[in-house]
């Protein structure tokens, strides 16, 4: 029995093997009970849920649609590597590559080049939009994390504050 659905057969499957990963990797944590949490309730009940939808999408995907609808399509590279590469230039510019010489730029510039970056995967790229976007994920990451979070990490580069 074929999916009626490629699109909906993979994504539900992607679905089933990450949640499935996630709560098996979540089992590794203590899990507790629900009036007393470990570390690992939240991941375990969160992978077991998004296995569940997975589960449910793949066998949608078999009973309902047309025979031939939905294929899957070709890989769209670019997006691919543009989005993966935002992280990776978000993680070596908030602290840095001292392997590689790379100083740390702190927070603001690490959000600037990831959304940036990460702009560039789409059709077009309207450089007052990813500004705009970028100083309010800039402003929303510093007040959530810095000052309500409390974490320490940089925020400014290392040659601006000394």
């Amino acid at each position: 029995m074929s999916p009626r659905s490629q699109q909906d057969f993979f994504a539900g499957l992607l679905f089933t093997v990450l949640g499935g990963g996630f709560a098996w990797g979540a089992t590794t944590y203590q899990v507790g009970k629900a009036a007393s949490m470990g570390p690992g309730y939240f991941p375990l009940l969160l992978g077991i849920i998004l296995a569940l939808m997975g589960m449910a999408i793949v066998a949608k995907s078999s009973m309902s649609g047309a025979p031939d609808g939905a294929p899957v399509g070709r890989w769209a590279w670019r997006p691919l590597f543009m989005v993966l590469g935002a992280n990776v230039a978000f993680g070596a510019l908030l602290v840095g590559v001292p392997a590689l010489g790379i100083p740390g730029f702190g927070l603001v510039v690490a959000v600037f080049a990831l959304v940036s970056i990460a702009s560039l995967a789409g059709e077009r790229f309207v450089l007052k939009e990813v500004l705009v976007l970028s100083a309010i994920l800039a402003l929303g990451s510093y007040a959530a994390f810095v000052k309500l979070l409390g974490l320490q990490f940089p925020v400014w580069p290392a040659f601006i504050t000394g």
